[in-house]
């Protein structure tokens, strides 16, 4: 029987999306992106459209009886979503983040439990398997909960999840294992920049005919929570239809939004312990996603000038030692400028030397953080690459390629300060 729905699940590293095609309605079926029942607040469940990719594993005294029950999950032993990050930031020990990330790290055993990274004994640990597992299984729950009245399982339609264009073979069998956990075996993996030339596609409507023609190179930068992946997309004609073809990919970064929210608390680490406050390595991950928070909110509101960020005291739950101290809108704009975005030569390559204290979360992330000098290296090699194929390949002044489009996608994207 064919399926009615087709569903398609973002599972990213910051947050999970998932959007549907109800099939039966024919030339009028189009893509709905779906909200994710989760609970907001103790005891509270809303269905936004994101779900935040966190999940909090509670001690015995962290919630009442019954707070964190679901409605299809009366005896709920986790959290996933909204409250995780939330409880997350106030107590790093027991969240497990950036989960996505780990799949791609191989310098770990992904299946062993060894999340949340350097974790206190009492507290459990899972892989990072299992947790993109229970992400799955919570979109698949709250899919079938929003359409009970069809009798629906997810299992039983056509399922797409994205993944980096950059993961090697390994990391992309670890999220088909982890669908196959969650109980929504056989689904197929679609590459993020594609996923996102189509999302393009589908907003222009036949406005890209004007656009894009046969021939085009279109290059796709997607900043990610966790991954920065290049791609270089051919555009080209298959029966009289549209087709497109990944003609190269870049290596495999570890550098996005997760690194911003790092850089950011470093940057706020440094402003208190200027101050006289000593801030020990779970402070530092306190303020990492206490960063996140500000930034986004930050990122939200164009007339907030600053956002509070606040930490417990070393040794303490009490809000009497907590430590206080506040992320500005022009911190924010010069770390992502200047950090990550900086204007550059044509020459320029990303710094291979690792710098002290970039693993001390346990992810190997890029030893340059600067994604315009990763974007000249790859637009680099792809011009000698063509060069020693003899494939001709457009290329402007400087010798680096030039393709004839470029497609930015990621959410930092959306700040305005990078647009």
């Amino acid at each position: 029987m064919d399926a009615r729905f087709i569903v398609g699940i973002d599972l990213g590293t910051t947050n999970c999306a998932l959007a549907d095609v109800d099939t039966s309605a024919g030339d009028e079926a189009a893509p709905i992106v779906q909200g994710v029942a989760q609970l907001v607040n103790p005891g509270e469940v809303a269905a936004p459209t994101l779900l935040p990719s966190f999940l909090f594993l509670p001690g015995p005294a962290d919630f009442a009886a019954g707070a964190i029950a679901l409605p299809w999950d009366a005896e709920a032993d986790a959290v996933i979503g909204e409250l995780a990050r939330k409880r997350g930031a106030e107590n790093p020990a027991r969240l497990v983040a950036s989960a996505k990330s780990w799949l791609s790290h191989a310098g770990v055993d992904r299946t062993a439990d060894i999340l949340p990274w350097q974790a206190p004994d009492d507290v459990r640990r899972v892989s990072p398997v299992f947790a993109s597992a229970r992400y799955l299984a919570h979109l698949a729950r709250a899919w079938q909960h929003a359409h009970r009245d069809d009798d629906a399982a997810l299992a039983d339609h056509e399922v797409l999840v994205t993944v980096p264009a950059s993961f090697d073979e390994e990391a992309r069998e670890l999220p088909l294992r982890a669908a196959a956990e969650a109980g929504v075996p056989g689904v197929r993996l679609l590459e993020e920049p594609q996923a996102a030339f189509y999302a393009w596609l589908a907003a222009q409507g036949d406005a890209w005919r004007e656009q894009v023609k046969v021939g085009d190179l279109v290059l796709v930068c997607d900043v990610g929570g966790g991954t920065t992946d290049f791609s270089l997309i051919a555009v080209g004609e298959e029966g009289g239809s549209l087709a497109l073809r990944r003609v190269a990919v870049g290596e495999h970064i570890l550098l996005g939004g997760d690194n911003m929210d790092l850089a950011l608390a470093r940057r706020l680490q440094q402003k208190l312990e200027g101050a006289g406050h000593r801030i020990d390595s779970w402070q530092l991950q306190q303020l990492w996603h206490q960063c996140r928070v500000g930034k986004e909110r930050l990122f939200e509101g164009a007339r907030v000038k600053a956002q509070p960020v606040t930490i417990l005291g070393r040794g303490t739950r009490l809000v009497g030692g907590s430590i206080s101290t506040e992320l500005t809108r022009d911190e924010l704009v010069d770390t992502l400028v200047e950090g990550f975005f900086p204007l550059i030569g044509a020459d320029t390559r990303p710094l291979r030397t690792r710098r002290l204290g970039l693993q001390e979360l346990g992810l190997p992330y890029a030893a340059d953080a600067a994604i315009t000098r990763h974007l000249a290296r790859f637009l680099a090699d792809l011009a000698a690459d063509s060069a020693e194929q003899g494939i001709r390949l457009r290329r402007g002044p400087s010798g680096l390629a030039a393709p004839t489009h470029v497609l930015f996608n990621g959410g930092v994207m959306k700040a305005a300060v990078l647009r």
